[in-house]
């Protein structure tokens, strides 16, 4: 009987301390609010701050900023830099090279003629100056000159067009000696590797003319060559004092041997066959004839 007072005992006092809302493992634990919960647990956890640079918003040094416009103007300096380097590595360098030519030719009369030649060229690959003499010395005659000074300006891959003036010096006439003409042309490398030039001549008196110069160098050896070449003058019109006959004036077809001592000294013979249209009557001049002849002789070229 006192078994059972006590176990009745002990439910009615388990049941009354459920209804009062307490807890028998944690008679002691107490209800926290989260957002306390976190502030706590927060300043529980040690931060060592020592690394961290703290900047004052009251006291700041102002970093002056560099101008926009002085970084501009370095970056397009050093564009100009490089490109102004890239053209002088790749095709934008001044170069100069000179053409001293000397031949001696002889017709089939025994009759000889002095043929010589100076070219020099300077500039870039896409603009240059050209410098031409010509002279022609033939027996018992008066020596004959023309020089040409022209602009070069590279158009297409291997091909220039070339513009300037050309004058004319023949002292085996009275009057007129002295001429000057008008030139455009062009300068460069045909199909097959055919080196041409081709120009229009337009001068005083209604002279307009036009010429053909094309050779192709055919490599035996690396010292010895041979050059086919082809020389055409051809008269449009022409109304001067010694005036020639319109149509093909001059031709000339040959083929030059040549041994290269070295890329500066050249030595050549050379053969050909030549014809040259007569002239018409004028008060300076009687009317000739048309000739023809083949043309042998020897000659050395300079190169530097």
């Amino acid at each position: 009987m006192r078994i059972i007072n006590h176990f009745v005992m002990g439910t009615l006092s388990a049941s009354c301390l459920l209804l009062s809302g307490q807890s028998f493992a944690q008679p002691s634990h107490q209800t926290m609010p989260m957002a306390e919960a976190q502030t706590s647990a927060q300043n529980a956890i040690p931060v060592d701050h020592s690394q961290h640079h703290v900047v004052s918003t009251t006291d700041q040094t102002p970093v002056k900023a560099k101008p926009v416009i002085a970084v501009q103007d370095e970056n397009v300096n050093s564009n100009d830099a490089a490109s102004a380097e890239h053209i002088q590595e790749h095709g934008g360098q001044i170069y100069q090279q000179t053409t001293l030519e000397s031949r001696w030719l002889r017709n089939n009369d025994g009759e000889g003629i002095l043929k010589s030649e100076l070219e020099t060229r300077i500039g870039t690959d896409e603009n240059k100056i050209f410098i031409k003499v010509h002279a022609d010395d033939a027996e018992s005659e008066q020596a004959e000159y023309d020089a040409k000074v022209l602009y070069s300006r590279n158009v297409a891959d291997f091909w220039d067009v070339q513009a300037g003036l050309r004058y004319r010096n023949d002292q085996n006439r009275e009057v007129d000696q002295d001429q000057v003409d008008a030139v455009i042309g062009v300068h460069g490398l045909a199909p097959y590797f055919f080196e041409t030039n081709a120009y229009l001549y337009v001068g005083q008196d209604n002279q307009t003319s036009l010429s053909l110069e094309t050779e192709r160098d055919v490599l035996l050896t690396q010292k010895l060559i041979v050059k086919p070449y082809l020389d055409l003058n051809v008269v449009l019109s022409d109304d001067s004092s010694y005036a020639q006959k319109t149509g093909l004036s001059t031709a000339q077809l040959g083929l030059e041997t040549r041994y290269e001592i070295n890329k500066k000294v050249m030595p050549f013979i050379d053969v050909a066959y030549g014809y040259k249209q007569g002239r018409e009557q004028t008060a300076w001049q009687a009317e000739s004839a048309s000739d023809q002849e083949w043309l042998y002789g020897a000659g050395i070229r300079f190169k530097f």
